[in-house]
């Protein structure tokens, strides 16, 4: 029997779509430039390139006003600039937790399950009025994180919202937990603290009504919400009528999902895929394509996009649309913290489904079941290994009957 879905929705909010850095950048920069007490961050990767350095301007430039800055990096996306971004925030008066810093030295060659478990979203809240939530980190979108790889002519594909209204009490609600468990666990504050804010209700703050949308926020921790992201996918897939439209990074869903997808097309629904055509991370890469004969047997069609890094993990299913840092993978479903911003509203939908139709028809390339079907053995053996590695990293974790 399905897990009951628990999404605390709510009306009267506004929420705004923005695609790539050249629309979310601009947008938070506005913001933290009129915030007046709090700017608050979270983010899984914060290079210290060109879009690094103008956000650490802004928020110097709050911390000059007297606004509170507290700033959350994750210790394994974040490895290379953690130290740097760490010092910086707190040079300006800011103040910065690494959530589940790297080991030291040949500490980091251990393997380690709790090392798995990563902060992987992306959360901005201004004065506690105004929130941002999505897949982009901050890095620059034309920019790749290794240095013997090339940069793009393309910006990475990625989206965010910007939200005000009653969902940002939700949001508050869950960044200042997080905040109070990382300062009790690295500077050890009183565990009253904790219980404090764990004992508030999500609604605790007032936010008025500021726009005619109904949204409300999917978290995913190790917790409470272990299944909350997947059981909304699962929720919407199982109501389709019309269209189910994914736009992910890393797409290897577990078996639930790949059945309600099946069973969708079997209903009559038009599903489409858009994922990655440049291979980011290899192992993930081919371990999805190994899904591909499965997939388009049953109808399923699939995109892959060209010109640069697809980093998008969005979905428009009918008139509901998520928005956030949630792969559908092992890694964000079975172990990392993730935030997704669910919405019910027809024109939302409508104008995400037009962004993800127009990367489909001028950016990406279908793949076709009987070229597929033809490729190389040697390509089928190599999909194959890299999936049996990931399944095999599943079980490793203690999750894999869960996927």
């Amino acid at each position: 029997m399905p897990e009951p879905l628990k999404l605390h929705w709510h009306d009267g909010n506004d929420v705004r779509l923005l695609e790539n850095g050249g629309q979310f950048f601009p947008a938070l920069f506005e913001a933290i430039d009129q915030a007046r007490s709090v700017v608050h961050l979270e983010t899984y990767i914060f290079q210290i390139d060109d879009a690094g350095t103008a956000l650490l301007a802004r928020l110097q430039a709050a911390c000059a006003r007297g606004v509170k800055v507290r700033v959350v990096i994750d210790g394994f996306g974040s490895a290379e600039s953690a130290q740097a971004v760490v010092e910086c925030i707190r040079a300006m008066g800011g103040q910065c937790r690494v959530y589940r810093p790297e080991p030291r030295y040949l500490g980091r060659l251990v393997p380690s399950r709790r090392r798995l478990r990563r902060m992987h979203r992306k959360i901005a809240v201004i004065d506690n009025a105004v929130a941002f939530v999505g897949g982009i980190n901050v890095v620059d979108d034309y920019t790749n994180e290794g240095e013997d790889q090339p940069s793009f002519t393309h910006p990475r594909f990625d989206y965010a919202v910007r939200v005000a209204g009653p969902i940002v009490a939700d949001i508050v609600h869950a960044v200042d937990l997080l905040w109070v468990r990382l300062s009790w666990l690295q500077l050890r504050r009183p565990l009253r603290s904790l219980r404090d804010v764990q004992l508030r209700h999500p609604g605790y703050a007032d936010h008025p009504p500021c726009g005619t949308t109904r949204a409300a926020l999917a978290l995913r921790d190790n917790l409470r919400f272990r299944h909350t992201i997947e059981q909304s996918y699962l929720h919407a897939m199982g109501r389709a009528r019309r269209d189910i439209l994914i736009a992910c990074a890393y797409f290897l869903p577990g078996r639930r999902l790949r059945k309600a997808l099946v069973a969708a097309t079997a209903r009559g629904v038009r599903v489409r895929l858009l994922l990655q055509g440049k291979a980011e991370y290899l192992l993930q890469r081919y371990a999805t394509r190994a899904m591909y004969d499965e997939l388009l047997s049953h109808g399923i069609e699939i995109y892959e996009y060209m010109p640069s890094f697809l980093h998008a993990k969005v979905a428009v299913v009918d008139d509901y649309a998520t928005v956030g840092s949630s792969n559908l993978d092992p890694f964000s479903l079975l172990l990392a913290r993730e935030a997704n911003v669910v919405v019910d509203d027809a024109g939302f939908a409508a104008r995400l489904r037009a962004s993800l139709q127009r990367a489909i028809a001028a950016d990406s390339r279908p793949v076709e079941r009987h070229s597929y079907a033809r490729r190389a053995w040697l390509r089928r053996l190599v999909d194959a290994a890299a999936y049996t590695a990931v399944r095999i990293a599943v079980a490793l974790t203690g999750r894999g009957a869960q996927y």
